[in-house]
């Protein structure tokens, strides 16, 4: 964005002028800088950090205390992009109070400019609605809920019967405030009618072209997992055989006396060339 800092209103402002967001996930200060130096306008702090980094096989075990540490390096590093922290699962789910106490540390304790949480039933509405009222903004998230996993029982696209709750669930989320949602593994034509009744920007994964923006986890679309493939991934580097060809190699090279070289050694006074 050329140094200008991407607000809530900047994101609106995109909407109505029928820009594509462009927004990736991000867990560390460098990677965040990269992102911000690419043109990215929203980096998402993501829960997605316990299956993406920690290796994990869902999001629920993501610790409060440590995603509001990473989302503080990357706010860091990308000072002028919009950066969200994802609300862990047990973060927001108990009461409003609770849910607003933990949205303010992640802008207090790690400078992020808003949160996001899953759900457009009547408590995740009100929470969304205790948090904005607290001065911070709130993106949603409908469609596939990953913090649902344990009721829902597997990671499945939600269809066109879901179509009327979700319309009730994006203007739901609109009326209490939120700026944007994510949409989340939904049939395009039903992502596309969802976007074109929202006064709000939605965000997809797995949601088609039609919405106004788009998201992936980082590690995903770099390649990092040679072995994740979802339908709606398109990988723009395979850094999973980068990473083990540099490896090897290092390996090789300790392993044969090959490295350190005579380049890489410090020398007496006199003989350090």
């Amino acid at each position: 964005m050329s140094g200008k800092r991407v607000s809530v209103k900047t994101i609106a402002a995109m909407k109505d002028r029928g820009e594509r967001i462009v927004a990736l996930t991000a867990y560390d200060y460098p990677t965040a800088r990269m992102e911000e130096m690419a043109g990215v306008h929203l980096i998402l702090v993501g829960d997605s950090f316990q299956m993406a980094v920690m290796g994990k096989e869902t999001t629920l075990g993501a610790d409060m205390n440590v995603l509001v540490a990473h989302c503080r390096a990357v706010k860091d590093g990308a000072p002028n992009t919009l950066v969200v922290g994802d609300m862990p699962f047990g973060s927001y789910q108990p009461s409003d109070e609770i849910a607003v106490q933990n949205a303010v540390r992640f802008i207090a304790e790690a400078g992020a400019d808003a949160v996001k949480l899953e759900g457009g039933n009547q408590a995740a509405i009100s929470r969304v609605k205790a948090i904005v009222d607290s001065g911070i903004p709130v993106m949603g998230h409908i469609g596939l809920l990953p913090q649902s996993i344990r009721r829902e029982g597997s990671y499945r696209v939600v269809r066109a019967d879901s179509e009327e709750m979700l319309l009730k669930q994006i203007s739901d989320l609109e009326k209490a405030g939120a700026f944007s949602a994510v949409l989340e593994m939904i049939e395009e034509d039903v992502a596309t009618r969802i976007s074109e009744a929202s006064g709000i920007p939605t965000i997809g994964i797995g949601a088609g072209r039609n919405t106004h923006g788009q998201i992936l986890v980082v590690n995903d679309m770099l390649g990092m997992n040679g072995d994740f493939n979802p339908k709606f991934l398109k990988k723009y580097a395979d850094l999973h055989t980068v990473i083990r060809e540099a490896l090897n190699n290092y390996v090789s090279d300790v392993a044969g006396g090959a490295f350190p070289g005579e380049e890489n050694v410090f020398k007496g006074k006199g003989n350090n060339r």
